[in-house]
């Protein structure tokens, strides 16, 4: 018996030190591979608003208007609209299935991402991001919870680390598509001023994505037994009753949308604000340069995409980097790392940041804060059973939007509020890097919640 136990632990060493893919087959990878390109792509959409927001209001205001303030507002509409999708989706992703949910949620923030090139005005402009906002808000659920309930246990963890790091892909093409944007302006290819609207078509490709969504994906056969089995027994799928009712998920729903509002604010109200401070910073060195007047705005746009790009290559060393750490620490370990490193390394980025010389700091910067949804990718699923997988995984991460929502609009007011009679570009931006620091301290509430949350490595995926 002894020399049993002894070759069952030999075999499970064994099994936890090989890759996390050696056990997938031909299918697990179709839908690894559909899941994250599905992810990726709708973070490509996201960061195209990002990169082409400051333009768009620009263009779409009366003069004399503060576009950064009014790009607060658009973020938040948009975040607002994708909390709202995320909780529409995730339910009908566990009662309806994940596969036919993610289709229509890639078909919505493609098509609604085009249309938002079309707009005249801002009002018409916020329309459209909200759409896009219900599409993309459903996405990361129904993504991870089919990757969870498709491939095998002893790959999940590492799956979804990497299905996370791999949307930092998408950013980075949005990046390079900026920059090649920015140098047609430069070069007077396209209308100066007109490149976000190019940006905005981009971002209608992923709709192509759906065919192939169609045609082969199933339901995964975790989902379909338990779905039959619970109309025998009676279970609820996808109901936020169910969720919130029953004590042994609602604690862990409350925690898991704490944690997340913490990281979200810290992207959404923060860190994705770095195309701002990045444009600011080279406008007044290219100016000081004697760049003419006509090429500033190329120019700036060409290094907000250099920006984006270093930003993101940090993000997926980031999120691999947690990965590994979740699977060695354990989630929790994991995350108070996380979110000490986010809180420091985003000050001293929103403070030092100065030139091109810095652009390293966007690295580490994303590195950190991106980080972060690493984990949300592979935790969140972990907590909740196959018929609230869905519905708790987008509840935790799209309800705590509908606070992160106010992140950017705060933001704006604070930063209002501290230029108060700054009369130069200088204080103006002071003021605008002295609001992100103090806004920072967010990520400690992450790292509070994490005394009440469940540490749930090595632990199979629970059930009714």
């Amino acid at each position: 018996m002894a020399g049993t136990a002894g070759a069952r632990g030999e075999t499970k060493a064994e099994d936890a030190a090989r890759p996390w893919y050696t056990d997938l087959t031909p299918y697990h990878w179709f839908v690894f591979t559909v899941a994250s390109l599905a992810w990726l792509f709708d973070c490509l959409d996201q960061q195209l608003f990002l990169l082409a927001r400051n333009s768009a209001m620009e263009s779409l205001l009366p003069p004399g208007t503060d576009p950064k303030l009014y790009g607060g507002y658009a973020t938040s509409i948009f975040v607002a609209g994708w909390a709202l999708g995320g909780l529409i989706f995730g339910s009908l992703g566990d009662r309806f299935g994940r596969a036919k949910m993610l289709t229509l949620t890639v078909l919505i923030y493609s098509v609604c991402t085009g249309l938002s090139a079309f707009s005249t005005g801002w009002i018409d402009f916020a329309a459209y991001r909200f759409l896009t906002g219900l599409g993309v808000g459903g996405v990361f659920g129904l993504a991870v919870a089919l990757v969870a309930d498709t491939l095998p246990d002893r790959s999940r963890a590492g799956a979804l680390g990497v299905l996370q790091a791999l949307s930092a892909i998408g950013n980075v093409i949005a990046g390079v598509t900026s920059m090649y944007l920015g140098h047609l302006e430069q070069t007077k290819a396209i209308a100066a001023g007109s490149a976000w609207k190019y940006m905005f078509l981009v971002g209608a490709i992923p709709a192509f994505l759906c065919v192939f969504i169609q045609v082969r994906l199933k339901e995964p056969e975790k989902w379909v037994r338990a779905r039959e089995a619970g109309k025998i027994a009676g279970v609820k799928f996808g109901s936020y009753a169910a969720l919130l009712g029953d004590p042994r998920w609602r604690g862990r729903a409350i925690g898991g949308m704490i944690l997340c509002v913490a990281g979200v604010i810290g992207l959404w109200g923060i860190g994705f604000f770095s195309p701002e401070l990045v444009g600011d910073v080279m406008q007044r060195s290219l100016t000081a340069e004697g760049v003419p007047a006509d090429e500033i705005a190329g120019r700036k746009q060409y290094w907000i995409g250099i920006n984006s790009i270093v930003q993101n290559i940090g993000a997926f060393i980031g999120m691999l980097l947690f990965t590994r750490l979740a699977q060695t620490l354990g989630r929790k370990g994991a995350f108070a790392i996380g979110y000490v490193a986010a809180f420091i390394v985003t000050v001293a980025y929103f403070q030092y940041f100065n030139g091109r010389g810095d652009i390293w700091m966007s690295a580490v910067m994303g590195g950190c804060q991106l980080a972060l949804f690493a984990g949300f990718a592979i935790y969140l699923p972990e907590l909740f059973p196959t018929s609230l997988r869905s519905t708790g995984t987008s509840f935790c991460y799209n309800v705590g939007r509908f606070l992160a929502a106010s992140g950017p609009f705060t933001l704006g007011r604070l930063q209002a509020t501290l230029k108060a009679g700054a009369t130069t570009p200088e204080a103006k931006l002071d003021a605008f890097r002295n609001a992100c620091s103090m806004m920072s301290v967010v990520f400690l509430l992450g790292l509070a919640v994490l005394a009440f949350l469940p540490e749930t490595k090595g632990q199979p995926l629970p059930e009714e």
